[in-house]
């Protein structure tokens, strides 16, 4: 195995991480199943006017084009809801569950982040109540929220709901870690985190800054969360079959969805994740209906003020984040206002499109970067209202793991063959200084260091902290290009040297035999 092909295919490695971000930050900003397409609807002949000319959505429209999704990315299940206005212009489920159940419009599905709006709502309650001040510190109403940092006293409501507290995955990378139970132990677990920069400093997404508003509801109401959300978010929207849970094992199926590698579909449970106020809500394409009608201030059951507040970006050092909102503009130009989601098996997105008055929803059972269908999906419907044609968007990973497949079996085939040749490569070494052949080896290292590197580096990638193992989730493809790629030079390395060692013990037993053969034909 040549060291260039080694250092080749790290580098390679490199060039697909950037270009699956690359493509998913495009589709942020711009843009199994035979059962799937059944839910769906008739067969894609139908679909030959696909994209409307006009800029107008309806239920026909909507099936239409989940129809093609659903059939060029064999997505497993979703539900769907779209709103103008006052007005449902269609709710629907497709495809199916983890459990092999239909998914249909009442089907409860996990919004991830998206939760984070829903509890930015809760907090505005109580400020437009008057129990709270958005700009007071955190520990006027929370008390026991502390932090290894004095800079922590001066962390404002405010703050934590705009993500400029200063805490981030940097200096707690609480995915990471053993997850609670309860609001209660999640902030206790902040007692030894630092800061990562002053609060109002920057933005920095992480999770419990809404952990803590969560706790901060639940002491100030004095309610359990769910309860209170249940009170003052949920019935309030007529949501009445939404709730919000504690772990990931509380979500329906216990999480349970789907990744993508090499074209297939894989089912796989979740782990155990602390969710409560940062993505732990549970609701459905009816519901959410209703949330995004709201949201969209039609029928006036939000106060102005409290949308204006959480859809608003804080503009601290130029972030866009508002609330539980980040405010952009589509693909053509539009004012937009979003937030995704994204669990380990699950994906979602919600926009409001204030020009045109539509409110989008899409909650997906396909995970992370192998999926992110909910925003491809979003994204393909804002092209048919804005006149665009389909642009037949799929998951990158679908084109990026053949590539991958590929450069797995040659990470075995290099493998076996510099194991093969080791012998002859430490033959024509014996004679060299030992450093030059060490030297040689060194770059095999790359391939292991970049495989236990690996979720640091997606980590620093995504602004986010993860694990290995979570990496088997978000792309396995890649993982197990990496796993196969850091064994077989880590063989190739170990087989070199044995044979060089081996090689150079050899020689020297000879050099000696070869001496004393001398000094006994001298005596003689």
């Amino acid at each position: 195995m040549k060291v260039r092909k080694i250092a080749a295919m790290a580098g390679l490695a490199g060039v697909l991480l950037a270009t699956g971000m690359t493509a998913a930050g495009a589709s942020t900003t711009g843009t199994t199943t035979a059962g799937a397409s059944a839910a769906v609807g008739a067969s894609a002949t139908a679909r030959a006017s696909a994209a409307p000319k006009s800029a107008d959505l309806s239920a026909s429209v909507i099936d239409d084009f989940m129809r093609g999704y659903v059939e060029r990315t064999r997505l497993p299940g979703a539900v769907v809801a779209v709103t103008k206005g006052d007005q449902v212009v269609h709710v629907a489920g497709y495809g199916h569950t983890a459990d092999g159940e239909a998914i249909t419009k009442t089907t409860p599905m996990p919004l991830a982040s998206v939760s984070k709006s829903f509890t930015a709502l809760a907090v505005l309650r109580l400020a437009g109540q008057g129990t709270i001040s958005l700009d007071y510190p955190v520990r006027t109403y929370l008390p026991e929220f502390t932090m290894a940092d004095p800079r922590a006293a001066k962390i404002t409501v405010r703050q934590l709901l705009q993500q400029t507290s200063g805490m981030s995955d940097m200096s707690f990378p609480e995915l990471t870690l053993p997850a609670p139970d309860t609001l209660k132990d999640a902030v206790a677990m902040l007692r030894t985190a630092p800061l990562d920069t002053e609060p109002g400093a920057r933005m920095a997404y992480h999770n419990p800054n809404y952990t803590v508003a969560a706790r901060l509801v639940e002491v100030v109401a004095g309610m359990p969360f769910a309860d209170y959300m249940a009170t003052a978010v949920f019935r309030p929207l007529g949501m009445t079959s939404t709730r919000t849970v504690n772990t990931t094992r509380d979500l329906p199926g216990e999480g349970a969805g789907y990744v993508r590698a090499y074209g297939q579909l894989i089912g796989r449970s979740h782990p155990k994740w602390f969710v409560s106020g940062s993505f732990g809500v549970v609701s459905t394409a009816d519901d959410l209906a209703r949330w995004l009608i709201a949201q969209n201030g039609a029928g006036r059951v939000l106060p102005r003020k409290t949308l204006k507040t959480a859809q608003t970006a804080s503009g601290v050092a130029g972030s866009t984040y508002g609330m539980g909102w980040v405010a952009g503009r589509t693909a053509g130009g539009a004012p937009q206002l979003q937030h995704t989601g994204w669990l380990l098996t699950h994906n979602s997105a919600q926009t409001l499109l204030p020009a045109s008055r539509y409110g989008i929803a899409v909650v997906t059972n396909t995970g992370m970067i192998s999926g992110d269908d909910a925003l491809l999906i979003t994204n393909g419907l804002i092209d048919i209202i804005e006149g665009r044609p389909d642009a037949g968007a799929a998951p990158f990973t679908m084109t990026a793991d053949p590539w991958l497949a590929g450069l797995t079996v040659l990470n075995l085939g290099l493998g076996l063959l510099g194991v093969c040749r080791a012998r002859r490569w430490a033959r024509r070494r014996t004679d060299q200084a030992v450093w030059r052949p060490l030297l040689r080896l060194l770059p095999y290292a790359v391939p292991i260091v970049f495989f236990f590197g690996l979720a640091d580096l997606i980590g620093l990638l995504m602004h986010r902290s993860g694990t290995l193992e979570q990496i088997t989730y978000v792309w396995l493809a890649l993982y197990v290009w990496a796993a196969t790629a850091a064994p077989a030079a880590a063989a190739v390395i170990v087989c070199r040297l044995v044979h060089l060692v081996r090689g150079r013990g050899s020689r020297g037993w000879r050099h000696r035999r070869t001496a004393r053969g001398g000094a006994l034909s001298s005596t003689t």
